[in-house]
Order: C-alpha cells, then structure tokens, then sequence
C-alpha cells in the first residue's frame, strides 16, 4: 500500500474507542478517521462531535461496507470481537483489535483463519509493550546486560473494579485485567509458558464474589527456557494504579517503578512522601496507546509485519484459560493441555 493516509473506521465509542479517536486525529499523521459506529448512536455521536469525525452510524456493517475505508478499530465490547475480526477481513479490511480476542480458542482460531484467508493484518490491542520503561527491560534482556533471566514479578494492580455489570461480562479477572500481565510475561523475556499455577481469592469484594469472579490473584508462570514468572493482581489498591516490573538476572537486575506526576519527595520529622502514582491506565499509558496504533498504521501502509499478532493474543487468552483452570482444580496446569483445545 502506497497511500500517505491509511483511512480508518472505529467500531466502539466507548473509553477506550474515545482514546483512540483522540490519538487518531491529533497525534498520527498518516492517518484519517473517516467513520464512528457504535450501537448506541448517542455516544457515537458524541465521539464524532468532539474529534471532528465526519460520519457515525449505529451499525458497523455501514462501515465495513464502506469501500474507502480500508481498516478498522475493533473496540467494542468483548464478546463481538472475534465476529467482528471475521466480518472485517471478509470485507477486506486491515484489523486493530482491543484485547481479549475472544473468551474461548475456537472463536479466536476462527478469526485468525479467516484473516489468514483474506490476507489482511490484524494487530492486538497490548499497549503495555510499547511503554518506553517496559521496552529497556526487554532491551536489557535482549543485549544480555543482566545476564540469563532467572526470575520476573510483574505487579498490576488497579485502583478500584470497574461496575459489577462489566465484571459480569469481562470473563474474569485472568482474561479481563492479568491478561495484560502474561503478554507482558511473554514479551520481556521473549520465550513461551509451560505450565501455569494460579492462586485467588475476592476477599473484602462482596460484590466480585457475587459475580462468581476473583478480586486478588497470584499467578507462577514456569517458562521453556526455565524462568519462572509471578504476577500479582488485585482489583482494589487504595493508593493507586500499581505498575511495577523486576526482573533477576544472573549477572543483575533491571526493575521498573510505577510512574509519578512529579518527582518531588517531601521530608520532615514524619518521614519521606511523594504524591500517589497516576491515577489509572489512560494517564499511565497514554503514550503507548499512541505508539501502538502508529505502529499499526504504519504496518499497514508500509507493508511491515505487525508488532503485536494474532497468535500474541490467542496464546495470552490460552494462559488465562489454564489459569482459570488451575484455580478451579487446584493445579498446576501445563499449557499444552489448554494451547490447542
């Protein structure tokens, strides 16, 4: 593809589609936002009032059917998203898809087949891998500067669940929120799980429980190349959104602090302070919700590979399902057994 703007459509005007407008339209140059749909053509609406978005519609198809439009943004709720991954590439479509690809490995093998048939990208929606903290600790993986990684413990916490009527929805805790945490996993130390063991409780959650859903998690991943990795999780940290990164190497280590909105440490007679982390994951991770979709964009229009494949996300939903799996049956369950259903 030759074009200097790769014309796009997003299909989802919730947070995470509203986002993405933004960046779409002020911050990536080779592209143009031609259309919003949402199903809700209120909220659709008031995406393309505020970015200047042409046209919205409350159906997608309106989109797909559009031949100037030669991809799309999927960012809507997860239970459409391996349908709508199908549809778009049956209609010629390149395809950036917000994770989890879907909640089971059929639907996922499905859309990543009929991607396959009709030659268009698809890339998965891992923002964390283009966060500039986390990309030196895969540098410092990748050029040896800690010497053979021997141990990783990632720790992402939010700072309260989202609505019991998205939990109810989400798949759980492992394919909701830790499924950020296995493709980091993956992503830092550049080799593949084996075996997964998962320990979880909704203590002082009523209402998760209510939902049959999990609120704090501890999750070992054992790796091929014989890293083990721990996760910690939590719905609820009362001073913020928690995310941090350490990983021991042979020859050192390499670790990653959650992010401030200023560096200032005040000292007194009571101690040392600073100000609570960044709020949440639009303020954390701003930076790399731009990065990925320039990056898809330019996949697109250059012909590159995608960063982040379809495979990336069908092995993150494959951990979060052997996950769920060894919490139920009190296990540890090798990945193979999940990987290939």
């Amino acid at each position: 593809m030759t074009a200097e703007q790769l014309k796009v459509a997003l299909i989802g005007a919730g947070r995470i589609g509203r986002l993405h407008a933004r960046h779409l339209t002020t911050r990536i140059p080779r592209v143009r936002l031609l259309a919003v749909a949402d199903a809700c053509l209120e909220a659709a609406e008031s995406c393309a009032r505020e970015y200047g978005i042409a046209r919205y519609c409350p159906d997608y198809r309106e989109v797909l059917a559009d031949p100037q439009v030669e991809a799309v943004l999927v960012c809507s709720p997860t239970s459409t998203h391996a349908r709508l991954i199908e549809e778009a590439a049956h209609a010629g479509k390149h395809v950036f898809c917000e994770k989890p690809l879907a909640l089971d490995l059929q639907a996922i093998d499905q859309a990543l087949a009929a991607v396959e048939r009709a030659g268009v990208k698809l890339q998965i929606g891992f923002n964390r891998r283009f966060d500039a903290n986390f990309r030196r600790v895969r540098q410092a993986v990748e050029q040896g500067e800690i010497g053979l990684p021997l141990m990783l413990h990632i720790t992402s916490r939010d700072p309260a669940p989202p609505p019991v009527d998205y939990l109810r929805v989400s798949g759980g805790l492992f394919l909701d929120m830790t499924i950020h945490d296995f493709d980091m996993a993956r992503f830092l130390l550049a080799s593949e799980v084996e075996e997964v063991f998962a320990l979880a409780h909704s203590l002082n959650e009523p209402e998760i429980a209510m939902v049959g859903d999990v609120a704090h998690a501890a999750v070992t991943l054992r790796f091929v190349n014989g890293t083990i990795a721990t996760i910690s999780n939590s719905r609820r940290a009362s001073y913020g959104y928690d995310q941090r990164v350490e990983l021991l190497g042979s020859e050192g280590s390499i670790a990653v602090d959650n992010v401030y909105p200023n560096t200032a440490l005040i000292s007194d007679r009571h101690g040392v302070r600073r100000d609570l982390p960044l709020p949440f994951f639009m303020e954390r991770y701003g930076e790399s919700f731009a990065a990925e979709l320039q990056a898809f964009v330019e996949a697109v229009l250059d012909n590159r590979p995608v960063p982040v494949s379809g495979h990336d996300g069908r092995i993150s939903v494959a951990i979060a399902l052997a996950a769920q799996r060894s919490l139920l049956e009190h296990r540890p369950v090798p990945l193979r057994e999940v990987a290939w259903m």
